[in-house]
């Protein structure tokens, strides 16, 4: 099949990095074209990440030599060469919502990292094994904003990713009623390595700016309906949430207590409700879609950090512990890999589900 041609803006931070290097050897995309701010710009790709590169394999060798654009002064120029964008730059929120809706205005569909489009009503946010169908919403945007082929779509925070997945199935087939989240969250998640943040060796962080807010609000959009050209939040279950910044370099840990709105069901079928779920990506055979969505493991001492983040490309969900709690009707362990599948992972997969339904074209 012809490849779709991809730009990535905020290419030369850790989500850009790792988008590149997802994209390298990807069937159906190919990077033609690279954005970032007036400083990285007029740079090859190799100069501008030189004593910044961050991901364990090379600067992929396509994009090295490609000079970045300045995305405020080379917009158009930017767009003319790419058939859709990747978004993940490191900008105030009401700056990123203003230069996405340009991005998408110039009738370049817009697949973003950034949290500042989530909870735009008619802006899909969507993990395509738990809600796809919000990507209908996408016709009612383009409306708005007068385009026949711009739009923004955005993946949803990296910490949702280790139990949202999990309570989805569930909350499907028997109902829940509430949950209570503890996450304890990679560095990478906030751009960092422990080379550039040595005092998070030996330590913890009890506190996460804004992190606790989108873990409680963000499932409520992700199970909300669309009615009348925008996305209603649903109100159940009710999620409390803290976030705490552990020293991991990658892979979001949860926590996770939940409780069912009606009888609830019996822990083997808990677990073969997990086993059997699929979405929309496997049902597509997606590239970046994990084969098995959610794994459990028996064993009491696993997922762990280091054995399981990379589980199926780093695209899979893995569980552990579920068992009886006395608060609650049950708890368990959830793990993701927060910038493969809750970061540049995830924003793949959303732009392989949207190029599948027929949102993407060629221009």
């Amino acid at each position: 099949m012809e490849k779709y041609k991809v730009g990535v803006v905020g290419c030369t931070g850790m989500v850009g990095q790792r988008f590149l290097t997802l994209l390298e050897n990807h069937p159906w995309f190919q990077v033609t074209a690279l954005a970032a701010s007036a400083r990285s710009a007029g740079q090859t790709y190799a100069q501008a990440v030189e004593g910044r590169w961050k991901m364990s394999t090379p600067v992929p060798e396509a994009v090295k030599e490609m000079v970045i654009y300045d995305i405020e002064k080379d917009l158009d120029a930017y767009v003319s060469q790419i058939d859709f964008t990747f978004c993940a730059v490191n900008m105030k929120k009401d700056a990123i919502k203003a230069l996405e809706e340009k991005i998408a205005k110039k009738e370049c569909p817009v697949i973003s990292n950034n949290s500042a489009h989530r909870f735009t009503p008619d802006v899909p946010m969507v993990v395509p094994e738990i809600n796809p169908q919000h990507i209908q919403i996408i016709e009612s945007q383009r409306k708005r904003l007068g385009t026949k082929l711009g739009f923004i779509a955005v993946k949803s925070n990296c910490s949702l990713q280790s139990y949202v997945p999990a309570l989805h199935p569930l909350r499907e087939k028997y109902g829940l009623s509430k949950a209570l989240v503890t996450t304890y969250q990679a560095i990478s998640g906030a751009g960092k390595t422990f080379q550039t943040w040595p005092e998070m060796v030996d330590n913890v962080i009890p506190y996460i700016g804004g992190e606790e807010e989108k873990s409680e609000q963000e499932p409520m959009k992700l199970w909300g309906t669309i009615q009348d050209g925008k996305i209603v939040n649903t109100d159940t279950p009710n999620i409390t949430s803290q976030c705490l910044r552990v020293p991991v370099s990658d892979g979001h840990m949860a926590a996770v207590f939940m409780s069912f709105a009606g009888e609830k069901p019996s822990i083997e079928e808990i677990k073969e409700t997990w086993a059997n779920y699929k979405g929309r990506a496997q049902e597509l055979e997606l590239p970046s879609a994990p084969k098995q969505f959610l794994h459990y493991f028996e064993d009491p001492n696993y997922p762990q950090t280091k054995l399981q983040r990379d589980l199926e490309g780093g695209m899979a969900i893995s569980l552990g512990r579920l068992r009886e709690d006395t608060q609650y009707d049950y708890k368990f362990v959830g793990l993701s890999h927060n910038t493969l599948r809750g970061a540049a992972g995830g924003g793949v997969l959303l732009a392989e589900l949207l190029a599948a339904e027929g949102y993407l074209i060629h221009k």
